[in-house]
């Protein structure tokens, strides 16, 4: 889903004097929706007009009288931090696509099979079994 661009409604605020958030505005926001997780990616402004993220999982649950809410966690992400944090991510990731690539390429090997029979340290040492005796009852 493409991100948009909250300009307009800064516009509509600024001229309202309206802000939200104790004067932290919305900028521009993504959504990410990936199976049962939402996330949102915002773009907002601190007091002093300087950008930072906040990136929100909120996932939907059910309290026991059947109503839903929305269970969300936060993480702020200063300008000061982003290169570490791409880097380090962009690493992580790298990291989980071999991991997983590996996985599967193991899987598709043919085990190793030993075919050398072990043999007796007696070598009077008979095996001598009779399975026709094994479902008969002794008294």
């Amino acid at each position: 889903m493409d991100g948009y661009d909250k300009n307009e409604e800064l516009e509509k605020k600024e001229n309202n004097n309206e802000t939200n958030n104790n004067g932290r505005d919305e900028i521009f926001s993504k959504v990410v929706r990936a199976g049962k997780r939402t996330y949102f990616l915002d773009v907002k402004t601190t007091r002093r007009n300087d950008y930072y993220l906040t990136i929100t999982e909120s996932k939907k649950r059910f309290n026991r009288d059947g109503k839903h809410y929305f269970e969300k966690h936060k993480v702020f992400l200063y300008k000061e931090d982003f290169d570490k944090f791409t880097d380090n991510l962009h690493e992580v990731i790298d990291f989980i696509k071999n991991a997983v690539q590996n996985q599967e390429n193991e899987s598709f090997e043919p085990a190793e099979v030993s075919t050398e029979v072990e043999k007796p340290k007696d070598e009077n040492y008979t095996s001598d079994i009779n399975f026709d005796d094994l479902g008969k009852n002794k008294e």
